[in-house]
């Protein structure tokens, strides 16, 4: 029998097994790029896509997933003029490179004048599910894919800060209530009316309790549940933490105008504190030992899947 430890970080790898295969890496077309400054850049995509696609090999059977192909796509945004589709990862520079979507499309002139509200909200871009099974198929096989992740921690502390730390419509009376009602013990009146201070212990607890009292949530869903990457064969793989350098190579991948370039402002609370990994060390003391361990194990998968490094 294995140990408790071994089997509970196992434990997740099951969800891959009886998926096909996704087809062989596409090289990616580079006739776009100029000049030698993207060499370095372009050696770690590769590395990163064929370590990918390594553990996908390694985890994976020949018995066929049961899951609808329309689901599996429905966090990709569609890009036709340039012919790209972006997995949205919730946390890793989704809201800049959803601007970027709409400037490729002519939707706007520059990413800098689009509001907050006008990419989570106007309904401009397109996603994939909205096509017919063919559009999808086409779009698949014919169309550069890509998608943004990050560090799990990172990722998760900087969604309870967006969320939970700042005044919020949805998030405080839909999850903060619940949260608070069943993991806070003797919680005022106030706090169960508003569901505003959750702390992030509670939020940890909420996470790892197979009976939660909401739903998931995309901002904190795990990448292989968002993007399934073991299925969908990315053709480029960026990483938040070298956001900017993998953002501009990736435009010029895809043959952008020369002016476009990813934008460097934060989307939101802008005088805040960026989440670092200090920041993550200061919010995971809060946690005891158990919980930290058990978080990550929520999280293995991404940690495996994009090579980082277990805090």
């Amino acid at each position: 029998r294995l140990p408790e430890q071994q089997k509970a970080s196992q434990s997740p790898l099951s969800w891959f097994r009886g998926v096909y295969l996704p087809p062989a890496l596409h090289p990616l077309n580079k006739t776009f790029v100029k000049g030698g400054e993207w060499q370095d850049t372009d050696s770690t995509q590769e590395k990163r896509r064929a370590f990918l696609q390594d553990f996908c090999r390694k985890y994976n059977s020949r018995k066929k997933l049961q899951t609808h192909l329309v689901h599996l796509v429905s966090r990709i945004y569609v890009e036709d003029r340039h012919k790209v589709l972006y997995c949205e990862v919730p946390k890793a520079g989704c809201s800049n490179w959803k601007r970027i979507l709409m400037v490729l499309s002519g939707l706007a002139a520059s990413a800098n004048n689009i509001s907050h509200d006008d990419v989570h909200y106007g309904k401009h871009l397109r996603k994939l599910d909205s096509y017919d099974l063919k559009g999808i198929y086409t779009r698949l096989n014919m169309y550069t894919k890509f998608i943004f992740v990050r560090d799990p921690m990172e990722r998760l502390v900087s969604a309870f800060r967006d969320k939970f730390e700042h005044p919020n419509s949805y998030y405080h009376p839909v999850f903060g209530k619940a949260i608070i009602k069943k993991y806070r013990h003797n919680a005022d009146e106030e706090a169960l009316k508003t569901g505003s201070g959750v702390k992030f212990k509670e939020f940890v607890q909420y996470l790892l309790d197979s009976h939660r009292p909401v739903g998931m949530d995309i901002h904190w869903e795990q990448v292989s549940k968002l993007c399934y990457p073991c299925l969908i064969s990315y053709d480029f793989i960026g990483k938040f933490e070298t956001l900017e350098e993998d953002a501009n190579y990736f435009l010029q991948l895809v043959g952008a105008p020369a002016s476009l370039k990813f934008p460097n402002f934060k989307d939101r609370h802008s005088s805040d504190e960026r989440t670092s990994t200090e920041v993550v060390r200061q919010y995971l003391k809060e946690l005891s030992k158990e919980e930290r361990q058990l978080t990550y194990d929520f999280y293995y998968l991404d940690y495996l899947m994009f090579n980082y490094t277990s805090p």
